[in-house]
């Protein structure tokens, strides 16, 4: 599990410092897929790039199964980011190495595995991501969806303890983003990861939302499961989710239908 306790985050913005982040406490659990929503310019990037160690927070503690990163020196970072997967919103894949090369990427890193364990990991992971066959072809060959389960096989390749995932539906169409929401939503059973998801996309929120953190300008807007995010008593809320028109469909639907709205948390 990862736990934030108050954290804030503040940078300056000319002569001023500019407060982004306010005091977020927040828990994510192991075998859960945790969604973190919110609107642009919410805080929900600056809150993962702390959670990472890619920023530290001003002041509050991210305990990583009871480890404060904020309190941690550059070789413990070092040990600690070998139990972090990535998978980056434009999958950031190297384009000169085959889709084998770039799985083996972090192995050849991290692992300390001879080549033909690396190859048989690899492999594995290639295998579980369901791109059997497309091992030799570059990132170049691959349509967008194959890039991206491309990218999730080298984030589980060192079978991380927790997994990153910034807007992983980002630029894919409807079907291919169900495909890639179901197989993070397995890895992450199946593994017992703790998997945090970045992301703006409310099918996914409906489809795989276990546990849901709303950031709103820098706050703790919201915490709950995707079955108690409808009809909530909170008007930032309810904005965001029913943004789209589907989901103001929905929201008709349940209110002629006299759905009961609940206190917000």
């Amino acid at each position: 599990m990862i736990e934030v306790k108050n954290i804030k985050k503040s940078f300056q913005d000319g002569d001023e410092m500019r407060q982004i982040l306010f005091g977020i406490s927040a828990k994510f659990y192991d075998g859960k897929t945790n969604l973190i929503i919110g609107q642009s310019g919410s805080g929900k990037t600056v809150l993962v790039k702390n959670i990472v160690g890619l920023f530290r927070p001003d002041e509050g503690e991210i305990l990583y199964d009871g480890r404060d990163i904020t309190k941690m020196d550059k070789k413990q970072l070092k040990e600690l980011r070998k139990e972090i997967g990535m998978l980056f919103q434009g999958s950031a894949l190297f384009d000169s190495e085959t889709v084998l090369g770039n799985v083996m990427f972090p192995l050849k890193m991290f692992s300390g595995m001879s080549y033909e364990e690396m190859r048989d990991r690899a492999q594995f992971c290639i295998d579980r991501v369901n791109l059997t066959g497309s091992e030799n072809k570059f990132p170049s060959e691959l349509s967008g969806g194959m890039q991206k389960r491309a990218a999730i096989a080298r984030a589980i390749a060192l079978n991380p303890k927790y997994l990153f995932c910034d807007e992983p539906n980002s630029g894919l169409d409807p079907k291919t983003s169900i495909v890639i929401d179901e197989l993070l939503s397995d890895i992450t059973h199946e593994y017992g990861i703790t998997t945090i998801i970045n992301t703006h996309d409310m099918n996914s929120v409906m489809g795989i939302g276990q546990n849901i953190i709303f950031v709103n300008k820098g706050h703790l807007g919201w915490n709950g499961t995707k079955d108690e995010i409808y009809d909530q008593d909170n008007d930032d809320l309810n904005n965001f989710v029913y943004a789209t028109d589907l989901f103001r469909d929905v929201r008709k639907y349940r209110l002629v239908h006299g759905y009961q709205r609940t206190t917000t948390k």
